[in-house]
C-alpha cells in the first residue's frame, strides 16, 4: 500500500510533538540531558511590515533537538510497519 503525504505528515507532526515533550522533560536529567542538546535558529523578534492599508508581521523559529529527530524517525519507521502489516 502506498503511503500518502497526509499520513507522512501526520506521522512526523506526531514524532516532532512527542520529542518536543521529551526533549523538555529529559533537560533536567543527568543521564538523559543529551536528548535536549540541539540548535535554536529563526527569527528572533518577528519582523513587520507596515505599507500603510496593510500590515504584516513575519516570524518564525525551528527548535531541533536530538530527541526530535529521534523520534520523528521512529514514527515514520513505526507508520511505515503498520501501513505495510495491512
Amino acid at each position: 500500500m502506498k503511503t500518502g503525504f497526509w499520513t507522512n505528515l501526520f506521522l512526523i507532526l506526531i514524532g516532532v510533538v512527542l520529542g518536543t515533550m521529551v526533549a523538555h522533560f529529559a533537560g533536567g536529567s543527568p543521564y538523559f540531558s543529551w536528548l535536549a542538546f540541539g540548535l535554536k535558529f529563526g527569527t528572533t523578534s518577528p519582523v513587520s511590515v507596515d505599507l500603510g492599508v496593510v500590515s504584516f508581521t513575519f516570524g518564525a523559529s525551528v527548535d531541533l533537538s536530538v530527541a526530535v529527530i529521534i523520534l520523528t524517525a521512529l514514527s515514520l519507521l513505526i507508520g511505515k510497519f503498520i501501513i505495510y502489516r495491512r
